[in-house]
């Protein structure tokens, strides 16, 4: 059984503080949490809701340009050359890479947003779909942003700033390249990444399906499925540079991706799945890192949970297993975790952070079944000997999803339900978007932050909720963690609601534009660290 002592360390803590008995550090700070964010309770509105002490900067919503030479957006006549210009309609973080200071000591960076889903109803005037537009409006975009005057900005046509879209080229490396035949047109349905210690970006394709559906009925290049599916790394820097679809890494319906290195400097890379087995893998290179073809070689393994242990499987290296492992993984007792979602690894520890959105029905925790239920869970998995490449880690519950117990209810108002999306932060401290759309929750999606150390592990403070509709899709903390970026996507999206009749029309309020998915930036007013 995957141990859970996260509830109750913070239960004795919490009767400590409400008896007077807390440790002087504790009492003085009022709190149990490293965090400066006070608990409190989130209203579900049509507006956003920042915490006390901070506040929140647009940064670049749906339609905005991202190319130097993008059109003026028009939500009522979209058009496919327009939108592989601007920025897409749903949006997840991805990852940012921090270049060396230039000599004008101006701060700057390039964030990687995907942008996994178009939803008719919600995109298009009338709802009716429009696939080509569509398939321009998914994929996605690498943003160069700059400090200035104390706020992040977006640059306005950077030299880096590019779109990433169904017509992109891309280049299918590994064990798959021959039978591939090297070249496929698109990024499709981009569901996670990340930026790799080694500089480059990862972006993690979902499940095709659903998009070749749509768009083979209107473009015969999208009857292959299989040159869909993958994990593609590129050089952010580099505008021109074709994304590598890594085919060593295995083809499924990927949820995110998370990036580090062993010990001895291979590259370690975790994938979630998020097709129907819900499995963990993780692949391993035969060689250093900062090889060019890193990715290209190596084994991809599956994670098998028992009695509070994972262990990793290895998968044969045959390319049928490579192009659908899901078999292999099933064969080899891999364990199958509920809606696995995003997933983040502390670069200090190597300990490994995943999110499980949950599915309907209790919690269960029992050997042979899917953990946590219901309102999902974030886990906590500790590489043995703090290796990443080790066979296998000590399994944690960090945080179980929903409403916690009476104790902690006492000082946390809101909680996560549904946590989605992970990152961390240079001082270890894990931030948590949630995403429960469409599940009749009478909260609003919110980002989280918690300690993963000390009396406050696991103790979820909320930073920011989400207007009605929306949901958190990833966070980014910058360098000096003055800055956290977060995206709020779909907003206004509820069931049965429309282009024409959206449930907010955020961040404009105008009622002539719909509600749009926007990249935030979050800080406090007195410039001190974000969560303190």
């Amino acid at each position: 059984m995957i141990r859970s002592g996260r509830r109750g360390l913070l239960a004795a803590g919490a009767a400590a503080l409400m008896a007077g008995r807390a440790t002087p550090g504790l009492a003085q700070a009022g709190r149990l949490s490293t965090l400066d964010m006070p608990p409190q309770f989130l209203p579900l509105k049509l507006d956003d809701t920042v915490a006390a002490g901070y506040r929140r900067d647009v940064l670049v919503r749906w339609g905005d340009r991202v190319t130097y030479d993008a059109a003026v957006w028009n939500p009522m006549a979209p058009t496919p050359a327009a939108a592989a210009t601007q920025f897409g309609w749903d949006g997840r973080i991805c990852g940012m890479v921090v270049p060396p200071t230039g000599t004008d000591g101006v701060p700057r960076a390039l964030l990687a947003v995907v942008h996994p889903f178009v939803d008719p109803a919600m995109a298009f005037a009338g709802g009716t779909d429009r696939p080509a537009v569509a398939a321009m409006m998914q994929g996605a975009s690498l943003l160069n942003i700059v400090r200035l005057n104390g706020r992040w900005t977006v640059v306005d046509g950077g030299y880096q700033s590019r779109r990433l879209t169904a017509a992109t080229l891309c280049r299918i490396t590994g064990p798959a390249a021959e039978a591939m035949g090297g070249l496929v047109q698109g990024l499709l349905g981009p569901m996670g990444g990340c930026a790799t210690p080694w500089g480059t970006m990862l972006l993690a394709e979902g499940d095709p399906s659903p998009w070749l559906t749509r768009l083979s009925r209107v473009d015969a290049r999208f009857s292959d499925a299989a040159r869909y599916g993958w994990v593609a790394e590129l050089n952010p820097l580099d505008p021109g540079a074709l994304p590598m679809k890594r085919s060593a890494l295995g083809r499924f319906a990927h949820a995110d991706a998370a990036a580090t290195r062993s010990r001895d400097g291979r590259a370690v890379i975790y994938l979630p799945d998020a097709g129907g087995g819900g499995y963990l893998y993780r692949f391993v290179s035969a060689g250093p890192s900062d090889a060019p073809d890193a990715l290209d070689r190596g084994s991809l393994s599956v994670a098998r949970m028992s009695a509070g242990r994972l262990t990793w499987l290895p998968l044969p290296g045959a390319l049928d297993v490579l192009m659908n492992p899901a078999g292999a993984a099933r064969a080899a007792g891999a364990f199958g975790f509920e809606r696995p979602s995003g997933i983040t690894v502390d670069p200090g520890n190597g300990v490994v952070y995943l999110a499980c959105r949950g599915l309907a029905g209790p919690p269960s925790q029992a050997l042979g079944q899917r953990i946590g239920g219901g309102m999902g869970q974030v886990l906590e998995l500790a590489p043995d000997g703090g290796d990443p490449a080790a066979g296998g880690a000590v399994a944690n519950v960090l945080l179980m999803g929903g409403m916690p117990d009476a104790h902690l209810a006492r000082l946390a108002r809101s909680w996560p339900a549904s946590p989605a999306a992970l990152s961390i932060d240079g001082a270890g401290r894990l931030w948590i978007g949630s995403d429960h759309r469409g599940r009749g929750f009478e909260a609003p999606d919110a980002l989280f932050g918690t300690d993963t150390a000390g009396p406050g592990r696991g103790l979820a403070l909320p930073i920011y909720a989400a207007p009605v509709g929306a949901a958190i899709g990833g966070s980014a903390m910058t360098p000096d963690a003055a800055t956290l970026f977060a995206i709020v996507r779909t907003p206004g999206a509820t069931p049965g609601a429309s282009f024409a009749a959206p449930s907010t029309r955020w961040p404009a309020f105008d009622p002539a534009l719909p509600p749009r998915t926007t990249l935030i930036a979050l800080s406090s007013i007195s410039g001190a660290p974000v969560g303190g």
